[in-house]
């Protein structure tokens, strides 16, 4: 599609910074003596997160790790620990081994370029971008929903975002439409245009900026862009989580799961697939449990490829083990003195249930 003539798109810039003068959020945390470091945790944490949602855990976070040399050097279990409930853990190792390359590698100078940025992990194009215009002021351009929405229906441009001739579209309008100075507003302004105004539902069109030349909303087509991802159904998969408990019920055994793959380095509940048998668990690990299990109502969590229907079994043991023997990778969680470790959201949940009975 070619760019659109000058003379009639040439403000599309000014008028979105001329409505962010007067209706755009400027009360962040992370706006607040905004660098980069503070930028990109924030950034981090608002992938495919709610701004609602982001900002307890960010000020949690914030506290605790307050500058890039106190996440480089801490546990890796501590950092999971202020993600737990905040789901998409990938972000969280990532940002914590980009703190480590940059203490390591940069002496903790947060890195200025572009390329530099990208090269670190968990970091792309449109991240890099927000960090060094909403951090700095500096020219750079971003590319992330609220924008790829607003530019989509401004457009009307076709295909979804999975599609490569889509994103590279949206990509060279982003890059026409970003002005050379005042990055940073103009920035913030397009992330809380489509978040405020051209929302997924219902966008407040007659309150917008851009109605006038907004090519949806003149072909009165709004809802049909951006296009969506064609519907798949997600496949259904099951496991049985064990929930053992010591003889007097205030510890849990809770097992390290595989750094990668769903919950990577996250602590969980020792699994079982449905076939496998339950006694030969026990066994082979040298558990005495009393007779009866109890079986909870099975609790659904769905990622973004399946949904799995997690069937918990309580299982109390008739005397304690030798706690100090317990193999690498498991831990006894006290109840009563939670440790800060990072949890599995559905773990957090089923942990939560037992304390409450």
């Amino acid at each position: 599609m070619p760019y659109p003539d000058n003379s009639k798109y040439a403000d599309f810039s000014k008028a979105v910074l001329v409505w962010f003068q007067d209706h755009g959020r400027k009360n962040f945390p992370w706006q607040l003596n905004p660098s980069p470091y503070r930028v990109w945790i924030s950034e981090i944490m608002l992938q495919q997160t709610q701004v609602a949602t982001v900002i307890p855990y960010y000020q949690k976070f914030l506290q605790s790790f307050p500058d890039l040399k106190k996440l480089a050097l801490a546990e890796e279990d501590k950092v999971l620990h202020h993600w737990t409930g905040l789901g998409y853990y990938a972000r969280a190792r990532n940002l914590h081994k980009a703190a480590k390359i940059i203490y390591h590698d940069h002496q903790s100078v947060f890195p200025a370029t572009l390329e530099e940025l990208i090269d670190l992990p968990g970091i792309g194009r449109s991240t890099a971008g927000a960090i060094l215009a909403l951090a700095d002021d500096k020219y750079a351009v971003i590319l992330d929903g609220n924008v790829k929405r607003v530019l989509s229906r401004f457009h009307c441009v076709e295909g979804w975002y999975g599609q490569s001739s889509t994103i590279k579209q949206l990509w060279e309008l982003a890059e026409r439409y970003t002005p050379a100075k005042n990055c940073r507003n103009y920035t913030q302004a397009m992330m809380d245009l489509g978040a405020t105004l051209c929302t997924r539902t219902k966008p407040s069109c007659s309150l917008c900026p851009l109605v006038l030349h907004c090519e949806a909303y003149l072909s009165q087509r709004t809802s049909e862009f951006p296009q969506k991802k064609p519907k798949k159904k997600l496949p259904v998969k099951t496991t049985q989580m064990l929930i053992l408990q010591n003889k007097s019920g205030n510890k849990v055994l809770l097992e390290k799961r595989p750094p990668h793959g769903i919950w990577g380095g996250l602590w969980s509940f020792p699994e079982i697939q449905e076939k496998d048998s339950i006694k030969s668990f026990v066994q082979k690990n040298g558990f005495t449990v009393k007779n009866e299990i109890m079986s909870w109502n099975n609790l659904r969590h769905t990622f973004s490829h399946f949904h799995l229907d997690i069937r918990p079994k309580i299982l109390n043991l008739q005397k304690d083990t030798n706690m100090v023997m317990e193999k690498p990778g498991w831990h006894w969680y006290d109840l009563n003195s939670p440790p800060e470790l990072g949890l599995a959201s559905p773990v957090k949940t089923l942990l939560e249930m037992l304390s409450n009975k």
